[in-house]
């Protein structure tokens, strides 16, 4: 759903705000937070789907791999950080002539040895070649686009280019993590794994959350709550069926409540259509085809008509629940799986 998409990237943004404490100051924390959405939202296309959404930000990486890059260029810049207060990681080029840290009033930064990076006017950042001098306030911060994982246009109006690819041991781990988790996806995706590997990842979620990318039973609540909430509500159903409610109208209790929960899951967009309708539908698939067969095997072909019936109305009941359990274990399994 729309909330749960821009909630993803809101989450992704808060945790690199929150790394970003103890190394960047306050004012730099804002604008690198403001500059790193802006990039995800042109990643991200005005795309509302949460899974397509999560796979553009798996590719930006860890945040806290970006809030040290950020740290880096702005200590190359010549720019004082939380981390840094001095400034001490400066380099003035001999293009521009500025002011000590302490001093008050503009320090101009002079463009840098091109390389693969960023280009354009006034942009800074590591490897960028400026056409221009680039004029902060001391103590402030060097505006400049966040890298993200392919081309558009960056924060101060020049064509960001991504970064040089790093592949093996010389990523960041977190870099590696995130590609481990898209890499893993798409080969479940192209049905390279495994037999029963994702059964296995979801076994090992309790034990090892990185098995699953990080998501367990309380990520999942907290990411879709309204769909566990239909989970439990099929769940509900079913534990109905022994108590043999009164019926409101014409419909037994467990029915009604099976068709709220099933409108909430046929309605939801974590799963995909197919998903949607196999776990909304297997209770009823228990019962009706689960009460015949069971049923007709129980009475034989010679009982009769009234003898099947009842038989059917025996076990249905029963069917049902297992079928839903059926249904529920396999729409949980699918929010488990990370794709």
């Amino acid at each position: 759903m729309i909330e749960r998409a821009d909630q993803l990237v809101l989450n992704y943004v808060s945790k690199a705000a929150d790394a970003a404490h103890g190394v960047l100051r306050a004012d730099q924390r804002l604008d690198f937070a403001r500059r790193l959405r802006a990039r995800i939202e042109v990643e991200r296309g005005g795309s509302q789907n949460a899974r397509q959404v999560a796979k553009v930000l798996a590719r930006f990486g860890d945040p806290v791999a970006l809030v040290e890059r950020e740290a880096r260029r702005l200590a190359e810049a010549g720019v004082a950080t939380a981390r840094d207060p001095a400034g001490v990681g400066a380099r003035p080029s001999g293009g521009g002539a500025g002011t000590s840290s302490g001093t008050a009033g503009p320090r101009t930064v002079g463009p840098r040895t091109a390389g693969p990076g960023t280009a354009g006017s006034g942009a800074a950042g590591p490897g960028a070649a400026g056409t221009g001098a680039v004029t902060r306030p001391v103590g402030g911060s060097v505006s400049g686009p966040v890298s993200g994982p392919s081309d558009g246009a960056g924060a101060g109006g020049g064509a960001t280019r991504p970064l040089p690819a790093v592949d093996g041991e010389e990523a960041p781990p977190g870099v590696r993590a995130y590609r481990g988790i898209a890499q893993d996806s798409l080969d479940r995706r192209q049905g390279m794994g495994l037999p029963f590997a994702g059964l296995r990842r979801a076994a090992m979620s309790s034990a090892n959350p990185m098995a699953t990318g990080g998501r367990d039973a309380r990520t999942i609540v907290k990411e879709y709550p309204r769909d566990t909430a239909a989970l439990v509500i099929l769940v509900l159903a079913a534990l109905l069926v022994p108590f043999h409610l009164p019926a409101v109208a014409i419909f037994q209790i467990p029915l009604v409540v099976w068709a709220v929960g099933a409108v909430m899951v046929l309605f939801s967009d974590a799963w995909n259509v197919r998903d949607r309708f196999v776990g909304a539908g297997a209770p009823l698939l228990g019962y009706a085809v689960g009460g015949v067969l069971i049923g007709g095997l129980r009475v034989g072909i010679e009982a009769g008509m009234e003898a099947f019936v009842t038989q059917f109305f025996d076990v249905s009941g029963t069917m049902f629940m297992i079928g839903t359990g059926a249904g529920v274990l396999w729409l949980a399994y699918r929010l488990l799986d990370v794709n």
